[in-house]
């Protein structure tokens, strides 16, 4: 396939790791978790409206929770003195509420000790290790290990394991704003929020900044990843913090929302995926979650306040798209969904990648096939959602520049009003969800599920989702004359779309339909047991597993493409 793509050197933008803010931040840890702690707790007692019984009735629910987390859903990676923390927190309550020598103010005084113990400790866990030691060996490691895999798959013999023929960058291709993400970076903060599709994309977007010549990056990953080993090593190194989804407790929300803003006003470069978890249906994430995002708007907020108004205080949101021709994870992601929406409708069967050695395989089959990855940077937004220039000026829609601490002051000073903040919150999660599509990236496995699934959808009108995939896929045969036609239509509209620059089209699709079809077919979910698509000996269009094709049919749900199979 022809490909129309430039590989870049990219020189790194802070050639010394001291100037890393991520470097900064882990030399002061000790101070930044205590800043945190602090500010965590004086957000409680906010929330709590400084009402003693309020703040009593929250510690206790936090107890309770803890309590329960510990005895039902223990993890590997929890540390060993959890029930001893715990146990005393429940008898320093208990002891207080039977205290009866204590006045109105002595008591609100210990609560509010014990929630400093419990935002202390929650920072403490919540923070993350970045070495950088480990950083470079990790990246060397990646890089080298991932290099080797492609040329012992292209180059063969002996000479194979030691070429250096091809690199990361012919399989992993990174379009869109690279020299903008680079030029904003090292003049002011960069928040990352791409689409979530699989486990690999914390290690690919961590791969990708680096290759980008960009200082490291924190961001929240799962904890449940920290217990497997692999994993655990490249999100330490990586700078991740730790979100522990078990939690959800007023501290920790707070505590976590709190650990986010900080580092963002620390100037420190952070990522997040905004749609919170891996996507189980296979479509681009629509509705955000937007905790983690309003710690952008707030740190945005508190720098004006600090007066840092030029655009080294400024905060700039990049959308990322990753796309990939199949998803690791799609078969037990879809089956989640699926009962989820449809509760009894749907049985699902369970598996998971949940061992080291699972991953290594899967990374070393990953790497001897040839299925390309590309990953599409968007233009960089403020924390309203207007576009920026090089320069880090908010540009309006009608071109004219503006100057985005207006938007924070009440009676010409900046002020800190919750509900205007929550507003700009939801419109910046709108904002991200317009442009992820703008820049999804379209391949032609992505477009033949999509025709697939509308023509099944269309000869079985009367049935609802769930019947319709209980076909038994024995059943479903599409003739490849009628199928042909289907991708063909498929692809005007598509491309119709790319000259409104409402989305984007991989290069191999500007080769004929026919070897189109062939790429599609090579590559769509490509390691299932089960593939979504293939021809049969007629040379027609079966599928081996209509759930699959469900699933990468989704991936193109958000363009109205549906109207044309009515």
């Amino acid at each position: 396939m022809g490909e129309t793509y430039i590989k870049h050197k990219y020189d790194p933008i802070l050639p010394q790791k001291d100037e890393w803010p991520v470097v900064k931040l882990s030399k002061s840890r000790k101070e930044f978790i205590r800043t945190v702690a602090e500010a965590s707790k004086q957000s409680v007692l906010q929330i709590t409206n400084n009402n003693i019984d309020l703040l009593k009735e929250e510690l206790e629910t936090t107890l309770y929770r803890e309590k329960l987390r510990i005895k039902q859903n223990p993890w590997a990676v929890d540390p060993d003195d959890e029930q001893d923390f715990w146990r005393k927190v429940k008898s320093n309550l208990v002891q207080l509420s039977q205290d009866g020598s204590l006045n109105k103010t002595q008591k609100k005084k210990k609560y509010i000790e014990i929630l400093d113990e419990i935002t202390t400790r929650y920072a403490e866990e919540i923070a993350s290790n970045f070495i950088h030691s480990h950083y470079k060996l990790t990246r060397r490691m990646v890089t080298y290990g991932f290099s080797r895999l492609l040329n012992a798959a292209r180059v063969k013999g002996i000479k194979s394991i030691f070429s250096n023929q091809y690199t990361l960058q012919d399989k992993i291709q990174i379009v869109g704003e690279t020299d903008q993400i680079r030029e904003l970076a090292s003049k002011g903060t960069i928040v990352m929020v791409p689409t979530h599709f699989s486990n690999l994309d914390s290690i690919l977007i961590g791969w990708i900044i680096s290759v980008l010549g960009l200082p490291p990056f924190i961001y929240g990953a799962g904890l449940n990843l920290f217990n497997i080993g692999i994993f655990a090593y490249f999100m330490n190194a990586l700078g991740a913090y730790k979100v522990d989804r078990r939690k959800k407790n007023l501290p920790y929300l707070e505590t976590l929302k709190t650990y986010s803003s900080e580092a963002i006003q620390f100037g420190v470069h952070s990522l997040f995926f905004p749609g919170g978890t891996r996507s189980r249906s296979g479509m681009i994430e629509k509705k955000l979650k937007l905790g983690l995002l309003s710690t952008a708007v707030e740190a945005q907020r508190a720098n004006f306040q600090k007066g840092v108004d030029d655009v080294a205080g400024k905060i700039f949101i990049v959308p990322v798209t990753i796309n990939y021709h199949f998803v690791l994870e799609a078969p037990s992601l879809i089956r989640e969904h699926l009962s989820i929406t449809g509760q009894e409708r749907y049985y699902k069967e369970s598996d998971e990648f949940s061992t080291s050695y699972k991953i290594s395989k899967f990374l070393v089959k990953f790497f001897t096939k040839g299925s390309d990855i590309s990953v599409s940077i968007g233009k960089a937004m403020d924390v309203l959602g207007n576009y920026v220039d090089t320069d880090g000026h908010s540009i309006d829609k009608h071109g004219r520049k503006i100057n985005t601490s207006d938007y924070f002051k009440a009676n010409g000073k900046v002020s800190v009003d919750v509900q205007r903040e929550e507003e700009y919150t939801h419109h910046l999660g709108k904002r991200i969800v317009e442009e992820f599509h703008k820049i999804n990236r379209i391949f032609s496995s992505h477009l033949l599920a999509f025709a697939a699934f509308q023509i099944i959808k269309k000869e079985n009108k009367k049935m609802d989702l769930y019947s319709l995939l209980r076909l038994p896929e024995e059943d479903i045969e599409i003739s490849y004359d009628s199928f042909k036609a289907t991708c063909e239509k498929l692809l005007e509209e598509i491309t119709e779309l790319e000259a409104e620059g409402k989305v984007q089209i991989a290069p191999h699709m500007k080769e004929g339909i026919d070897k189109i079809i062939d790429h599609g077919l090579a590559n769509v979910g490509m390691y299932h047991a089960k593939r979504p698509l293939v021809k049969n000996q007629d040379g027609n269009i079966v599928t081996q597993d209509l759930s699959l094709l469900y699933f990468y049919h989704n991936r193109l749900v958000g363009y109205e493409l549906e109207k044309h199979f009515k």
